[in-house]
């Protein structure tokens, strides 16, 4: 089979011929058809991700697929159903074997296309605004890099839970992206003023950051008094400081937010979160935006999309043949 390998630190993905995988004990053995690009590729491909598996491995966090045969002990699936799943890796490959736990069943009315790039996006954004931050209909919802992967359904779950949306991307194009999403007020990051703007518009009450460094600290202070911060990435390079002494006057709150970790501390959280989101999508309350749908030998060019800032939404990499 056809993979995209990391061979090296920092360095572009090398196209490997490679033994098809069996599963083990609990996995499914699934045929991939796409694959979901994330910022945390961009991070994991300079060795500065949180895992940091023995070089070579096969990137790609999320795919979606058919399994193709079971693993001892598996009994809630079957060969032949379709699949997304949230691996961390091996999703830029032809076959991945992987734990039959991580599977979430994709209903008929959804592509493989949209498949791969809901769980991570759709899932990240909702846990965080609902379990974390308790955002609440008619609520001021600030999103911090608005027009990207996390932050466009950022935008759209937020209008979906009746919270007024405040959109921060950078550009007319990308607001206009935002826009479509269903963002209420843009604000254009390269020549706004975000403090200002917002606290004209009346404050936020939460805020949802996946930029970090001077956006965060406009943010934070264009808070409502018991505003909810949500820190969940440093797209600007720059992790901020927050200063006690704002959080203590305002009653601000700041929420820590890994949405991968809840697959080990509190499974329930996603899987309740990935249930209700498929309900919306199968009711057509959700959109999946994917700006680019790229094949495997080309994943290096997909990913320079991330990282030169060139998408908006989802870059989706098509890995069947």
């Amino acid at each position: 089979m056809r993979a995209m390998q990391v061979t090296a630190y920092d360095e572009p993905l090398t196209l490997k011929e490679l033994e098809m995988p069996m599963p083990g004990q609990g996995e499914v053995l699934i045929q991939v058809d796409t694959c979901g690009l994330n910022f945390g590729d961009l991070l994991i491909i300079k060795g500065t991700y949180q895992e940091k598996p023995p070089l070579p491995f096969t990137l790609g966090m999320e795919m979606a697929g058919t399994i193709t045969a079971l693993g001892a002990g598996v009994e809630n699936l079957k060969v032949g159903q379709r699949v997304a799943a949230y691996t961390g890796f091996d999703g830029l490959a032809e076959y991945a074997a992987i734990p039959a736990a991580v599977c979430v069943p994709i209903p008929e009315e959804m592509s493989s296309v949209d498949a791969a790039a809901f769980l991570i996006a759709y899932g990240t954004s909702h846990v965080a605004l609902d379990y974390k931050a308790r955002l609440q209909p008619g609520e001021r919802l600030l999103v911090l890099g608005a027009s990207g992967g996390i932050g466009l359904t950022a935008v759209e779950l937020g209008k979906l839970m009746g919270a007024e949306v405040i959109a921060v991307a950078r550009g007319a194009d990308k607001l206009a992206v935002c826009k479509e999403a269903g963002a209420d007020h843009l604000i254009n990051s390269e020549t706004d003023d975000i403090r200002a703007i917002v606290k004209e518009l009346g404050g936020a009450d939460v805020v949802y950051d996946p930029v970090g460094g001077d956006q965060f600290k406009a943010a934070m202070r264009a808070c409502n008094p018991e505003a909810r911060l949500i820190p969940l990435g440093f797209a600007s390079g720059e992790v901020p400081q927050i200063p006690a002494n704002i959080l203590l006057v305002k009653n601000l709150t700041a929420l820590g937010f890994y949405w991968g970790g809840y697959a080990k501390i509190k499974p329930s959280v996603l899987t309740d979160s990935f249930a209700e989101l498929i309900k919306w999508y199968v009711a057509g309350k959700l959109k999946p935006h994917v700006s680019n749908v790229i094949p495997l030998e080309q994943a290096n060019e997909a990913l320079a999309l991330l990282r030169d800032r060139k998408a908006t939404g989802k870059v989706v990499v098509e890995v069947a043949r």
